[in-house]
């Protein structure tokens, strides 16, 4: 067992709750016998998670909001701008956008595969290419000049708020890629696999998202000891009540579970709890913390000002 473990839980508390969910007994036994450290605040301004931000410093990776380079990160790729491009479809009001993700449209492989092969030469005319990713239908590693510098909006942070003429033209690529993005509204609207989709009571892929833009100019190198818990993002941002308290007790029973285990044995055990508005890490308690925290977290599920997520 590893001497060492940083804990990341994004979607930790749902959008504006503040309360620790309530059957996690284990994760109240870490509160415990921890303290708060390093946090993470978002602005109304911010185009990176909370969540994004603290991860980006514990890979040791740029931090910048909205320049943190997931794409070349997560595809492996060096030395050449790149974005990663999401399929998404957009329910457009009178004067905003909202944003269904490609997480939750379930799109398949050959939909995927379909869709790039129409859209990819109106990209390759604007000097991007497109390239398929194994095992990640409906997103699309991007390559291009003008990745280099781009700001993006994280599609996970655009998928729970009204998205405004201001906030759809981020970035100095913006007006070419809102060119597109117009373009391919029109391509994709009478596409045949839309037509299946919708024959099948499927939401329509109607646009697609750009993020995680930017450029790595030495292969990334993993953290062992950073390890992120993923399962409670998703109905978090579905603000979905029921799943998420049901995955809290799935996520307790193993992974805070496992890091209390190494916390009890005088490992250097962390957590980070990630929610849409902050990231609080918390790290083990000198002597003399214990008492506080469990007052505050033993027995009663309200949060103090420091912990809101």
């Amino acid at each position: 067992m590893s001497d060492k473990l940083h804990l990341l839980i994004p979607g930790a508390v749902l959008p504006a709750e503040t309360q620790l969910p309530p059957n996690a007994p284990n994760l109240r036994a870490l509160l415990a016998s921890m303290a708060p450290a390093g946090r993470v605040e978002r602005t109304g301004a911010s185009l990176s998670l909370p969540c994004e931000i603290a991860l980006a410093r514990l890979l040791g990776l740029p931090d910048d909001d909205g320049h943190i380079p997931w794409a070349a990160v997560e595809s492996g790729t060096t030395g050449v701008p790149c974005a990663w491009i999401k399929l998404c479809h957009w329910r457009v009001g009178a004067d905003h956008v909202a944003l269904v993700p490609a997480d939750d449209l379930a799109v398949d492989d050959a939909t995927s595969a379909a869709l790039l092969a129409a859209m990819a030469p109106y990209f390759l005319e604007d000097g991007i290419t497109l390239r398929a990713m194994p095992e990640m239908p409906g997103v699309w590693l991007a390559t291009g000049a003008i990745f280099q510098g781009l700001p993006t909006l994280s599609m996970d942070l655009a998928a729970g708020q009204r998205l405004t003429p201001a906030s759809l033209n981020t970035g100095g690529g913006a007006p070419l890629l809102r060119r597109l993005q117009n373009e391919m509204q029109m391509l994709l609207y009478t596409h045949p696999a839309n037509e299946e989709r919708q024959r099948r009571g499927m939401l329509a892929i109607n646009s697609f998202w750009v993020t995680g833009a930017g450029m790595l100019m030495q292969p990334f190198v993993p953290v062992a000891h950073v390890r992120v818990e993923s399962r409670l993002a998703a109905p978090a941002r579905q603000r979905d009540a029921e799943a998420h308290a049901r995955v809290w007790q799935a996520v307790d029973a193993d992974t805070c579970a496992q890091l209390l285990a190494l916390l009890r044995a005088g490992a250097d055990a962390r957590l980070t709890l990630c929610g849409e508005q902050a990231a609080q890490e918390f790290v083990p308690a000198r002597t003399g913390y214990r008492d506080k925290f469990k007052r505050a977290f033993g027995l009663t599920p309200a949060w103090d000002g420091w912990t809101r997520l």
